[in-house]
């Protein structure tokens, strides 16, 4: 106990104002005698105060706690007289704070102070560790967000780059089948024009071709001897006939 507290302890000034039942007088004067207010009363309020006292600061017995003490002395005797002295009933409990002389005072001043300067001590580190545990949580949170944000981006990139290889394998596959599509048809084409050469060589059609580059070829003779010449129509159709079958065998 600080020599602060010993000082308030030792000199604070106690009042109890009791009242004993008269059916309980003949038993407690019997038991305890006519000084019983020794007993379960002065005696007890010191021994309550010594422990009151002993389980608090300074700073709560003196002023933070000290306008309960009243009920607490009253609460506490009336307990141990109900059960030990029934006859006895405490009717209530006044303490006086004492006067504490200068010296002390500056002394518990001084003291004040110096606990005030650790509490604010204590509630800036306090503070500073949440300020730091605050900031800690913000650079957490932004940086999962700009780690979400660039997932995001390189999903929409990888996206952007499959769909441009779709859209070129697709391209691809509409020019391929356009091409084969024009390959089949001058394929066709060509097939076509075949069959249909084919068709137009007839004996009479060869025929008809040789007279015509005969006579787009006529030259006129002059002089004593002239070139003769044969002109057999079987003859030039068996020719044209001959051709033709020569030329269905190679095809």
């Amino acid at each position: 106990m600080s020599h602060l507290l010993f000082y308030v302890y030792r000199y604070v000034c106690l009042q109890v104002v009791n009242r004993l039942k008269k059916d309980y007088v003949y038993e407690t004067l019997l038991n305890y005698g006519v000084d019983y207010d020794n007993t379960w009363i002065y005696d007890k309020i010191h021994h309550e105060i010594n422990q009151f006292c002993s389980a608090h600061s300074l700073q709560q017995v003196y002023i933070d706690m000290f306008d309960q003490i009243d009920e607490k002395m009253k609460d506490a005797l009336q307990a141990d007289c109900t059960r030990y002295a029934p006859g006895i009933e405490i009717i209530s409990v006044r303490v006086t704070k004492p006067s504490i002389p200068d010296s002390i005072r500056r002394n518990f001043q001084h003291m004040e102070e110096e606990r005030t300067k650790v509490l604010i001590a204590i509630e800036k580190q306090m503070v500073a560790e949440k300020e730091a545990e605050t900031q800690k949580k913000i650079a957490i949170s932004e940086a999962q967000k700009n780690a979400h944000v660039s997932k995001i981006q390189m999903e929409q990139k990888l996206m952007e780059k499959e769909s441009a290889r779709r859209q070129e394998e697709i391209a691809n596959a509409m020019y391929m089948a356009r091409e084969q599509s024009l390959a089949d048809a001058s394929f066709y084409r060509t097939m076509k024009e075949a069959e249909a050469n084919k068709l137009m060589l007839t004996p009479e059609y060869l025929e008809l071709k040789f007279i015509e580059a005969i006579a787009n070829n006529s030259k006129i003779f002059f002089g004593n001897k002239v070139p003769n010449m044969v002109f057999d129509q079987r003859l030039l159709g068996n020719f044209f006939q001959d051709m033709v079958r020569k030329e269905n065998m190679e095809s």
